[in-house]
């Protein structure tokens, strides 16, 4: 009709999808739902625009055209075929779940090339993530403070921190987001050359460390030393602060058995347990099982969600000696919704040519924000590098992939990182 043509304009869209794009962060933190539907509406909209202009040269991107790969081939990989060597989890719970993946991939696209075309609007984004981080770190406190956070949950049975959430999801997040929130602040601070704007960064960046060993969980510590690690390596005003944030948070970690017990038996008691016998460790089960899947359908692996479908298999218990990967077992808690590792999980559901397709989309993700950090030497696109490196980072236990719960982050991190590119 006319006037539908008159009154939704092609700016209305784009500004209806960027309102979308904008509460995605808050979805992603209290209402999954809610980041869903705003995700979907972006994709959407991107679509009739790109068919509208006929501007398709966008997807050209190499980051992009090799994810497309990667999910056609999981696609294949997840068809409930036997009769043609593809073992598919079950109709619904693999083809049908991996067919929806390329939301994410179209939503971080949607991103770079077609709604954050303008330092405002990105830096607009921008604050909504950081100030994300801030909510997490500021719960995190009052609940290590207080015994509770402002919904009144307080710390989990193991001992962590629950930040704003009612479970433990403080800790990896907070991990993945603290260097994206600190660098550009941080390092805008220490440019002023003066000594109060000196110690506010200082503060800032030890004050972060500190609360992520005091949230009690080993990755989103590891995921903050990681942030930490890069970022210092990308600008050198950053290294003297991070030295001083690791020497702080490591005497917080020593004084734990004092200061918050919980956090010294989970930190230190649970990871000497399981670093003493990996492979008898729960991590050390799952990792391989999942291996064990993946050399046993080394072509196709076993299509999308495999892991929580296939996985209580007796044929995969006995390990694979040649590689010296130790047997497991469903009683030793070998099994779970997924591996815990992506690239793991990347190759027991779409085999080494799934694996191999995986790692070169997350190194082409990492590569264009390295190589215009080092053109433009922009504070932001090493914040977001770090915010990408600690999801792409192959030695880590992680969710599922791709999903919103965490990954969720790592697509809008990628989307706006890619929009400074």
């Amino acid at each position: 009709m006319p006037w539908i043509r008159r009154t939704v304009t092609p700016e209305r869209r784009r500004k209806f999808a960027l309102f979308a794009a904008f509460l995605v962060p808050i979805g992603l933190l209290h209402a999954f739902v809610l980041a869903e539907i705003c995700i979907g509406i972006v994709d959407v909209l991107f679509l009739i625009e790109t068919i509208r202009t006929g501007a398709w040269r966008g997807f050209a991107k190499p980051w992009f055209i090799v994810a497309m790969i990667w999910w056609l081939w999981l696609l294949i990989c997840s068809l409930p075929l036997p009769a043609l060597g593809l073992h598919g989890a079950g109709w619904y719970m693999s083809f049908a779940f991996a067919l929806v993946i390329i939301r994410f991939l179209m939503f971080a696209l949607a991103l770079q090339i077609w709604l954050l075309t303008t330092a405002k609007l990105r830096n607009y984004l921008w604050i909504v993530i950081a100030l994300s981080c801030v909510w997490i770190g500021l719960e995190t406190w009052q609940q290590y403070l207080t015994g509770h956070n402002i919904f009144g949950d307080r710390r989990w049975g193991d001992g962590a921190l629950t930040g704003p959430f009612w479970k433990p999801r403080a800790g990896d997040l907070y991990g993945h987001l603290l260097f994206v929130a600190l660098v550009p602040v941080a390092d805008w601070l220490l440019a002023r050359q003066s000594r109060v704007a000196g110690a506010a960064a200082f503060g800032l960046i030890i004050i972060g460390a500190v609360t992520a060993v005091l949230i009690g969980q080993r990755m989103g510590t590891a995921y903050a030393l990681l942030g930490g690690l890069a970022a210092a390596a990308c600008l050198p005003r950053l290294r003297l602060p991070v030295l001083a944030a690791g020497i702080a948070a490591g005497l917080v970690l020593l004084a734990t058995p004092i200061i918050s017990p919980p956090t010294h038996a989970k930190l230190i008691g649970e990871t000497t347990v399981n670093m003493s016998d990996f492979s008898h460790s729960p991590y050390g089960e799952l990792f391989a099982r999942a291996a064990t899947m993946g050399f046993a359908s080394p072509i196709t692996g076993y299509g999308y969600n495999a892991f929580r479908v296939d996985c209580e298999n007796p044929k995969f218990d006995a390990g694979v000696p040649r590689f010296h990967i130790p047997p497991s077992s469903v009683a030793e808690n070998a099994c779970n919704l997924h591996p815990h590792n992506y690239y793991l999980q990347a190759f027991e559901e779409a085999g080494f040519l799934g694996l191999i397709l995986f790692s070169l989309m997350n190194a082409l993700f990492l590569l264009p924000l390295l190589r215009s950090f080092f053109k433009t030497r922009n504070t932001y696109v090493v914040a977001l590098f770090t915010g990408v490196l600690t999801y792409a980072w192959p030695i880590a236990s992680t969710d599922a992939f791709p999903t919103l719960y965490e990954p969720g982050w790592f697509f809008l991190l990628l989307g706006l990182g890619l929009a400074f590119v």
